[in-house]
């Protein structure tokens, strides 16, 4: 099998996930260079250009059986250089219940962008809404996890290097997607008291929903920017930002048996 010359990892992964998954696989394709594209801090316009000799990796979270819809947004900033053909490998990351049309939708994002995709997999991540004391998939993706990434990597380095590498191959999922309802529901993570307004919340918010009030020494979060991805909850030192659902307590009782990749050549 010939080396990979070049490997671009273009991801948004507010809780790091799915940058780990789409990384991983990266690493089992054997490539000369490896370069990642994080979106999840960026919020600017300004195009990615992906060029002939590139093969791209793409890694997104599942919300709902859906990419983010965060992610949508900002993968679509990608472009194909003018007659070039971009080999792309599509990977989701989803907390233990499903990911339904993710998958399906990654796929026809990456055509429209004029990607040539040949792989897919869906992986497994930490739940955002997972506890220490209701946990969801906790600690995934974990070794198992990011062994079967690398196999898959490598598995797709394989097709690509044969004949029949951009072949139809077949996808789980379903057009129309799913239609995700929303319930209006505009709770937000909160801090306790006792915060030392460190900042890091508003620093690792991907969508600029959570700032700090030094006035009033509160930590503001803006339920119409925040996408409840819970970067700030994973992120805070003090530990003192939390996320409260009643889907948390669903998930912990019902999606807590462990499910494996599904991959797809």
């Amino acid at each position: 099998m010939d080396i990979l010359n070049d490997i671009t990892v273009i991801c948004f992964s507010p809780t790091h996930t799915s940058r780990t998954i789409a990384e991983a696989v990266a690493a089992g394709m054997n490539a000369a260079r490896i370069r990642t594209v994080d979106l999840t801090l960026d919020r600017s316009d300004s195009p990615i250009t992906v060029r002939a000799g590139e093969t791209v990796v793409l890694g997104a979270p599942v919300y709902a059986g859906r990419v983010a819809p965060e992610a949508v947004r900002r993968l679509r900033r990608i472009q194909v250089a003018a007659g070039a053909s971009v080999p792309a490998v599509l990977t989701v990351t989803y907390g233990n219940r499903d990911y339904e049309d993710a998958l399906i939708e990654l796929y026809d994002l990456a055509v429209s962008l004029g990607l040539s995709p040949f792989a897919a997999g869906a992986f497994i991540g930490e739940h955002s809404y997972s506890t220490p004391e209701m946990p969801v998939a906790e600690g995934r993706p974990d070794t198992l996890d990011l062994a079967d990434a690398r196999i898959f990597g490598g598995e797709c380095a394989r097709k690509l290097d044969s004949s029949g590498a951009f072949a139809p191959f077949h996808i789980k999922g379903n057009r129309p997607y799913k239609e995700v309802k929303h319930s209006g529901n505009q709770t937000v993570p909160e801090t306790a008291d006792g915060c030392p307004l460190c900042g890091e919340c508003a620093r690792v918010c991907p969508t600029g929903a959570v700032s700090i009030d030094l006035n009033a020494r509160k930590v503001l979060t803006d339920p119409a920017l925040c996408i409840r991805c819970c970067a700030c909850v994973r992120a805070c030192p003090a530990g003192l930002r939390t996320y409260t659902t009643p889907f948390t307590a669903f998930l912990h009782e019902h999606c807590s048996a462990r499910r494996d990749p599904e991959t797809f050549l």
